[in-house]
C-alpha cells in the first residue's frame, strides 16, 4: 500500500507539472491485471482429503491476494494517470482551440472590415459615376432638344426659299431667266436640305448616345445596389460575436455556391463598368461639343447664304429698276415720235390734197385749151407751161404719196415699238413686284439666327 501511495504522490506532482510527468512505480513481480487472471490450477489442494475440499474450493492464497491488490492499485494508477494526461491534453486543446478560434474570428473580422472598406469605396465610386452619367445624360438631352428646335427652325427658311423659287417661276418669259438670284436661291435650298439632313443624323446619334448612357447607368445602378446589399450583409456579419443571440449552425453554408464568381472577376466587372461609364461620358461630352459646333456652323452658313441671297435680290432689283427706267424713257421718246409722225402724215395728206387741186387746175386748163379752134390750137408758151406744170405736179404727188406710205409704215413701226416697250415695262414691273414685294417681303420672316432659335 505504501508503494501505491508513493505512486499517487508522484502522480500529484506530475499533475502539477504536466510537462515533466513522473515515471510510475512498477512492482517487482508482475501482478495480474484482473482477479480472474489467477489460474485455478495454481490453487493448492489440501492433503486432508475430501473432508476439507469444500472449504478450500473458492479461496485464494495470500500471495494471490497481494498480487490482486497490487493489480487493482496498478489499474487505478494507470487509469488515473491516463485521465490526468487526458485532462492536461484537453486543457491544452481547449486553450489552443480558444486562441485559434479567437485569432480566426479576429482575422475574419479584419477581412470583413477590409471588404467593407472596399465595398464602401466602390459604392461611392459607382454612386459618383451614376450621378455624373445622369448629369451628362441630362445635358445631352438638352442638346438633343436644341437640335430638334434648330431642325424645326429650318422649316421656315426652307419654306421661304421654296416660295421664292415658286414665285419667280411666275415671271413672264422675257425675264424668266436663270440669273444670279435663282442660283443663290438654289444654293440656299441645297444648303438648308444638307443642314436638315445633318441635324436629323445628329439627333439620331444623340438619341443613341442617350440610350447608351442610360443603359450604362442602369448597369452601374445594379452594381451599386448589389454593393449596398452586400455592405449591409457584411456589416451585419462583422457585428456577430459569440454572445450574439441570432447565430446558429448552418452546416451547408461551408460549401461555395454554384453561381458564385471569383473575387478577381467581380473586380474586373466593377472596373469594366466604371471604365465603360467614363467612356460613355467622354463620348457624350464630345457629342455635345460636336452639336454646339454643328449648330453654330449651320447658323453661320445660313446667315452668310441669306446675306448673299438678299444682296443678289437687291442687285437684281436695281438692275430691273434701271432697265424699267430706260424702257420708260424710250417709251416717252417713242410716244413723242408717234405724235410727230402722226402730224407729219396729216401734213403730207394735206400737201397731197393741195397738189392734187393744183393738178386738177392745170389738167382742166389743158383740157379746156384742147377745144381751141383751128390755128389757135397751137403749141404756144402757155401750153408748154401747163404741160410742164402737170408733169412737175405729178412728180411731186408721187413723191408725197411715197413719203406718206413711208410715214404710215414708220408710224406702224413706232406703234409696234410702243407696244413692245409697254409690254417690256409691264414685264419689268411684274418682275420687280415678284422680287421686291413677294420674295423680299416674304424673306422678312426668315429667322435671324438658327443658334438663337435652338434655345427658344
Amino acid at each position: 500500500e505504501d508503494a501505491p501511495r508513493a505512486a499517487r504522490s508522484g502522480g500529484g506532482s506530475a499533475m502539477a507539472q504536466p510537462d515533466e510527468p513522473h515515471p510510475p512505480v512498477v512492482p517487482s513481480c508482475p501482478l495480474p491485471t484482473k482477479i480472474c487472471d489467477v489460474v485455478p490450477t495454481e490453487r493448492p489442494r489440501s492433503c486432508c482429503g475430501m473432508a476439507m475440499a469444500g472449504l478450500r474450493t473458492a479461496k485464494y492464497q495470500l500471495p494471490e491476494w497481494h498480487r490482486r491488490n497490487s493489480g487493482v492499485c496498478y489499474e487505478a494508477f494507470t487509469t488515473g494517470e491516463q485521465a490526468e494526461r487526458g485532462r492536461a491534453e484537453a486543457k491544452h486543446l481547449v486553450k489552443h482551440a480558444a486562441a485559434s478560434a479567437q485569432r480566426a474570428q479576429e482575422y475574419s473580422k479584419a477581412t470583413l472590415g477590409q471588404r467593407l472598406q472596399d465595398i464602401h469605396f466602390w459604392r461611392v465610386e459607382l454612386q459618383k459615376e451614376i450621378m455624373e452619367l445622369d448629369a451628362e445624360t441630362n445635358l445631352l438631352a438638352a442638346q438633343k432638344l436644341r437640335l430638334e428646335r434648330a431642325l424645326d427652325a429650318t422649316e421656315v427658311p426652307y419654306a421661304v426659299v421654296i416660295d421664292n423659287l415658286e414665285c419667280r417661276e411666275r415671271r413672264q418669259p422675257p425675264d424668266l431667266v436663270v440669273d444670279e438670284v435663282e442660283r443663290q436661291l438654289m444654293k440656299e435650298a441645297d444648303l438648308i436640305r444638307d443642314i436638315r439632313d445633318l441635324l436629323k443624323r445628329t439627333i439620331i446619334q444623340a438619341a443613341t448616345q442617350i440610350r447608351s448612357n442610360r443603359i450604362q447607368k442602369e448597369n452601374c445602378e445594379l452594381d451599386w445596389s448589389d454593393k449596398v446589399e452586400t455592405y449591409h450583409i457584411d456589416d451585419k456579419c462583422i457585428s456577430y460575436c459569440t454572445d450574439s443571440t441570432n447565430v446558429q449552425f448552418h452546416p451547408s453554408s461551408v460549401k461555395f455556391e454554384e453561381n458564385s464568381m471569383d473575387g478577381k472577376v467581380v473586380l474586373d466587372v466593377l472596373t469594366w463598368n466604371i471604365w465603360v461609364g467614363k467612356q460613355e461620358k467622354l463620348a457624350s461630352v464630345q457629342l455635345r461639343s460636336l452639336i454646339n459646333n454643328i449648330i453654330h456652323d449651320a447658323s453661320e452658313d445660313l446667315r452668310m447664304q441669306r446675306a448673299a441671297v438678299n444682296e443678289a435680290f437687291d442687285r437684281h432689283c436695281r438692275e430691273l429698276d434701271d432697265a424699267k427706267l430706260r424702257l420708260e424713257q424710250h417709251l416717252q421718246q417713242i410716244l413723242k415720235d408717234i405724235a410727230e409722225e402722226e402730224a407729219n402724215i396729216v401734213n403730207l395728206k394735206k400737201a397731197i390734197r393741195e397738189k392734187e387741186a393744183h393738178l386738177k387746175v392745170a389738167q382742166t386748163r389743158l383740157y379746156d385749151r384742147s377745144f381751141r379752134p383751128n390755128v389757135e390750137l397751137c403749141r404756144d408758151e402757155p401750153q408748154f407751161r401747163l404741160v410742164s406744170e402737170v408733169e412737175e405736179l405729178t412728180v411731186f404727188l408721187e413723191a408725197l404719196k411715197r413719203k406718206l406710205m413711208e410715214s404710215e409704215q414708220n408710224l406702224k413701226n413706232l406703234e409696234e415699238t410702243r407696244m413692245k416697250l409697254e409690254k417690256e415695262i409691264a414685264v419689268k414691273a411684274n418682275s420687280i413686284f415678284i422680287d421686291r414685294q413677294k420674295c423680299m417681303g416674304y424673306r422678312v420672316r426668315y429667322p435671324v439666327d438658327l443658334e438663337v432659335a435652338s434655345y427658344k
